[in-house]
């Protein structure tokens, strides 16, 4: 049954004033908590006026309190909590006074304003920081906050005065584990350590918790499902590994048919009895099966860097950025290349092979969306179907041109719903609502590169 099939002209007209009304509200909400932090701003600037009036300027953080304290008061609030807000505040409006006009105008929400501060935080210079923002603000325009802050971190290390090799060097010093006091009898753990690393970490969880899941569900005649699950998720084990493990896996199969976790609880079981044990115990009998999968994480790396001609980033799944020396030695592990030829001017991805077989148009697809294409989703290609524009059964290819990443949420709502997808040039594709508004989905386009002189060989 198709969601909204049954509304009448009239209740589609009321959810077209309601989507009105919602955006207008939250266009004036913007507005005024941009208004909120010129005040707070010129509160903290005013705390330290006074200061610098007085005979002792050494107490100048003392005023910034006591203001602090005078608006806590004011607004029943922590004096702690204002006096933060007013220095996030002056940082605000004093370092990118563009993207807290734009906020003000209400071009763009609060939530696209501190994703784009965040990300260019550290930009010394005025300049930098303008010629980033008036690029950052055009985007976050038409992109939800969550696509902006993948688009945002890449674009700030265009400004960055030192690479991410030197950074990444200096934090690799603060790598650290906490643990975290929570409540009905909880603790939370923490560890802060190099992206690619803990990425990696966190994959292999998920595939060995994917593995718990397809194992619980599967019966004696369907251990075929089990073995192309572990497959997919990496795993070194064959058909005979996993008939030795039948035996353990018999005497806990009656626990497993009433195993009802969900896949972060799994993948926090499974955390819990490795770094306790050495081997997931608690699920896998010695270890052999789920210890057995490894990690598949994917590295986007210009071919400059793995020359070691330019400090270009290399990308982390498309969202985070790996200094150029974790970039080389990944890969110069890696069992085989993708390489991902995109448009020299827009960067929009026109082909991707490989130096050794595989799945070509999956992996341009991956290469190309990067994420589910619902205007504002971000879920990853891992997380996503590849669902045809135009429905297969009714005579769609199997094509490129055809074909899109969508997560299973909006996978459902294009074929349960009024909502009609249209392919474009370019990649894009075009979203029209049941209202009737349309909304154009841009792909991201691939790691940026930046040109320099240089005599090398091209590689390719």
């Amino acid at each position: 049954m198709e969601a909204l099939i049954d509304a009448t002209d009239q209740q589609m007209a009321t959810l077209c004033a309601l989507v009105d009304m919602v955006q207008s509200i939250e266009d004036v909400i913007g507005g005024l908590q941009a208004a909120r932090d010129g005040v707070l701003a010129l509160a903290s600037r005013w705390a330290i006026e006074v200061a610098q009036q007085g005979e002792h300027p050494d107490l100048g953080d003392m005023t910034t309190r006591s203001v602090a304290a005078e608006l806590g008061a004011a607004l029943r609030m922590s004096d702690r909590t204002v006096q933060r807000r007013m220095a996030d505040a002056e940082f605000f409006v004093t370092r990118y006074p563009l993207v807290w006009a734009a906020q003000g105008a209400g071009r763009i929400s609060a939530a696209h304003a501190r994703v784009i501060v965040e990300a260019g935080a550290h930009l010394e210079h005025a300049t930098d920081r303008d010629a980033y923002a008036d690029t950052m603000i055009a985007t976050a325009e038409v992109e939800s906050p969550n696509r902006l802050a993948r688009i945002a971190r890449r674009a700030a290390e265009r400004f960055q005065p030192r690479t991410l090799d030197e950074r990444h060097a200096d934090a690799r010093e603060q790598r650290r584990v906490w643990i975290r006091d929570a409540p009905d009898g909880m603790a939370e753990i923490g560890l802060l350590g190099p992206a690619a690393l803990v990425q990696g970490a966190f994959e292999r969880l998920t595939g060995m918790a994917k593995a718990v899941q397809a194992q619980r569900t599967a019966t004696w005649s369907g251990e075929d499902a089990v073995l192309e699950l572990e497959h997919d998720a990496g795993s070194a084990t064959d058909r005979d590994s996993v008939t030795d493990h039948r035996s353990h896996d018999h005497r806990s199969n009656e626990h497993r048919s009433h195993d009802e976790r969900s896949l972060d609880q799994l993948r926090a079981d499974v955390a819990l009895d490795v770094l306790l044990s050495g081997v997931p115990l608690g699920h896998d009998g010695d270890g052999g099966v789920l210890g057995a999968i490894r990690a598949h994480v994917s590295v986007t790396v210009p071919v400059m860097t793995l020359l070691e001609s330019t400090q270009t980033p290399a990308e982390l799944d498309g969202r985070r950025p790996v200094d150029a020396r974790t970039a080389r030695a990944l890969a110069a592990a890696a069992p085989g290349w993708d390489r991902v030829l995109t448009h020299p001017i827009t960067g929009a991805v026109l082909a991707v092979d490989r130096y050794r077989p595989g799945a070509d148009l999956r992996r341009h697809l991956r290469a190309r969306d990067q994420r589910c294409r619902f205007p504002g989703c971000g879920r990853s290609p891992d997380e996503s179907d590849i669902d045809h524009t135009h429905d297969a059964a009714l005579g769609g290819a199997t094509r490129e041109e055809n074909l899109a990443h969508l997560c299973r949420r909006h996978h459902m709502l294009k074929h349960h719903s009024p909502w009609h997808i249209e392919r474009l040039d370019a990649g894009l594709f075009a979203w029209t609502s049941p209202s009737g508004r349309t909304y154009i989905d841009r792909p991201q386009p691939p790691t940026t590169v930046t040109f320099v002189e240089d005599d090398a060989t091209p590689p390719f």
